[in-house]
């Protein structure tokens, strides 16, 4: 595990409220000069710890205000046939995120659409067509109660 301080948790904590903040306004609210927090934040992104930096869409600004999680049953867990799934579902531009899961299916699956009628294209033809895949179980989301960016840095 890489060593982080509490200067390193207070420079991650602005960059996840704010990726476009000024590397002079980051300094001065973390308390260090600018050169010190540059230095901390290239040793954070030599180390992995910040991963990349993103813009977040609101999907209701393009009319894609359902949101579906759907179990994924396969038809076989072998390696191989996993990996076949992968490959394809990333290709869904619908999907938003994927896991592998441990229990009753193998993936929950989280799939943004316009409506109900744009689910079932999704459900239809793609999916349903993907390979492996032996069952689908969809829920409806009614509304979001939170949503988070932003990585708790707690030091455990």
């Amino acid at each position: 595990m890489i060593h982080i301080d509490e200067l390193d948790r207070a420079i991650l904590r602005e960059l996840q409220l704010d990726g476009r903040i000024t590397s002079s306004d980051l300094a001065e609210r973390v308390g260090l000069s600018a050169s010190a927090t540059l230095r901390r934040i290239r040793r954070l992104e030599d180390d992995g710890v910040i991963d990349r930096y993103v813009m977040l869409v609101n999907p209701k600004a393009f009319g894609r205000e359902v949101s579906v999680f759907v179990e994924i049953s396969l038809d076989s867990q072998a390696e191989d046939l996993l990996d076949e799934f992968e490959a394809a579902i990333v290709d869904t531009p619908e999907v938003m995120s994927c896991h592998l899961m441990a229990g009753d299916f193998d993936y929950i699956v989280h799939v943004v659409c316009v409506d109900i009628a744009d689910y079932e294209r999704v459900h239809r033809q793609q999916l349903a067509s993907l390979p492996h895949v032996a069952r689908l179980r969809s829920s409806f989301a009614i509304r979001e109660v939170c949503a988070r960016t932003d990585f708790a840095l707690v030091d455990r």
